[in-house]
């Protein structure tokens, strides 16, 4: 296989060159940069993405990690949240994927990647002290 080195910014273009090669020309038109440009699209969906104020995503809690915090009538203070976003971007900076995140005596394990609270548990329910299925572990 034969490899040139054109470039081309639509399929039309590919289209002209390949399917019709008596019409040997190749429009250098240059990309859109307006409404429907591709870095206009990236920053419309940067802008509508859940970002705090220090340009952290904000955790989410998986429809079990609610039903866990309301079946063991556990409410989160403003506190313990911020502690818990800071140890999900501690985590995610060391490169952990799956993270125990202990806040006071709170157990959360966080899906960094997907700034997701998985499951969540008072310490004290948990009698084996076994965690598994995480690659570390952060003390918020």
């Amino acid at each position: 296989m034969i490899m040139d080195d054109r470039q081309f910014f639509s399929i039309g273009q590919v289209q002209d060159q390949y399917l019709n090669p008596k019409t040997n020309k190749v429009d250098k038109t240059p990309l859109p940069s307006g409404e429907s440009s591709f870095a206009s699209v990236l920053n419309k969906v940067k802008e509508s993405a859940d970002i705090n104020s220090e340009g952290a995503t904000d955790v989410r809690f998986s429809k079990h990690a609610v039903n866990r915090l309301s079946l063991r009538n556990i409410e989160l203070t403003n506190d313990q949240m911020q502690r818990l976003q800071e140890g999900a971007r501690q985590a995610g900076e060391r490169g952990i994927k799956d993270s125990l995140i202990l806040v006071d005596q709170l157990a959360f394990i966080v899906n960094v990647p997907n700034h997701t609270v998985v499951t969540a548990m008072d310490q004290t329910e948990n009698n084996s002290n076994v965690f598994t299925n995480i690659d570390g572990a952060v003390i918020a």
